[in-house]
Formats: C-alpha cells, structure tokens, sequence
C-alpha cells in the first residue's frame, strides 16, 4: 500500500472530482489512481488528469475496471457480463502519496449489493470530500458526511468547488467542524494546465494539512 492513501468523492455527479484531483495531484505531486473508468474510455479521467497536471514525474496507475457504457458502475458492469468486486480493487503499492478518485458520488453501487463507501470503509481511508454550491448542496454535503461517519470514516477534509457561497459555507463547516482544505476558484477562462497551475500554488498550504496527519 501507499505512504499515505487519500478517496476523493463528491457529494453528487458532476462537481468536479477530476479538476480537483487534478490540483491536488498537482500542489502535492500525488500519484493518482482511478480504480474504475465508466465509459469515456478513448479520453479518460486519468488522461484528464495527466493532461492536466503537466508534470514527468506523475504516476498514473491503471484502472482495474474499464467499462464502456457511461452509466452507474454496477449498471455498466453488468451490462457487460461483469461483477465489480471490492477484492479485486487493490490499492497499488507506490512509496509516494496517492489520490484515489471515486466515481460519482459516496452511495454510487459498484454492484448489486455493495456501494463505494463501502469500499473506502473497508480500506480505513482518509476522505476529501468535494462540495459544490447548488439548491440543495447543504443537505447532499451534510448527508454524504453522516453516511463517512456511520462507516467509522471520520478523518474527512472538506473542499469547495466553485464560485464563492459565503454562507452556505460557513453553515457546512460550522456544522460538521470539518477541516476546510480551501476553495477551488471559478475559472474565468479555459480550465487547463495553466489554470490547474494556478490554483495548486495557491491552495498547496492548506492541501499540505492532510499530509500532517
């Protein structure tokens, strides 16, 4: 296993999971590892991320499940003659630290009985959780945290993605008394290397918190 192994999820789909591993892999020179890649197999999140990061030194580490249909991955799986099992998902052995992207959100399936949480709590793993302002982020943020600790996840980071919200912030942390690793900034043009960049120096001091552990 890893030095230090790290599951980013989200609170819902689309909220940016590979930007921000993308920046933290950056800041952190982090390994990065998605253990499975639904559909988008001619350009993958962990093609994403390379491109993204521009750095030689990165390690990507190959995807144990490759499915074609871009859907849940127990639907995908299973559409395809296959069983997703949590056995067959090992972390790969590196003396670097290393970012696991989920797919989705915590209770996405992986099969027909177990869902990806259940596969972090089996692993013990620390979790950064990505949280994005919409009507009705704080119940999703809030949710997804209970579900981490019902597990016994109780070393979770929180960070934010997105244009600023004050106060739908402030309430989540306030609430959950989460560590923050900072803000992802709204990109005001192209997101890419440059901008990945950019934010990696920025928020490198407080990603450095999970590392002190």
């Amino acid at each position: 296993m890893s030095n230090n192994a790290f599951f980013l999820s989200g609170i819902g789909t689309e909220i940016g999971k590979t930007l921000v591993s993308a920046i933290l892999v950056k800041a952190l020179k982090m390994d990065y590892w998605k253990p499975v890649q639904s559909g988008e197999l001619e350009y993958t999140d962990t093609d994403k991320v390379r491109d993204l990061v521009q750095w030689e030194g990165l390690k990507t580490h190959p995807e144990r499940y490759r499915l074609e249909i871009p859907a849940s991955p127990h639907y995908s799986a299973r559409a395809e003659g296959k069983k997703i099992e949590l056995e067959q998902l090992v972390i790969p052995k590196t003396d670097n630290n290393l970012l696991i992207e989920g797919a989705g959100g915590l209770m996405v399936p992986l099969n027909e009985e177990e869902l990806y949480i259940d596969w972090a709590a089996r692993q013990k793993l620390p979790v950064i959780l990505v949280s994005q302002n919409y009507l009705g982020s704080i119940n999703h943020t809030i949710l997804s945290i209970e579900a981490l600790k019902a597990r016994g996840l109780t070393e979770i980071y929180l960070l934010f993605n997105g244009p600023s919200t004050p106060s739908t912030e402030e309430f989540i942390l306030n609430y959950s008394q989460l560590t923050c690793l900072g803000r992802v900034e709204q990109a005001e043009g192209p997101v890419d290397a440059a901008f990945v960049a950019q934010e990696a120096k920025r928020l490198k001091s407080n990603f450095e918190k999970i590392l002190k552990k």
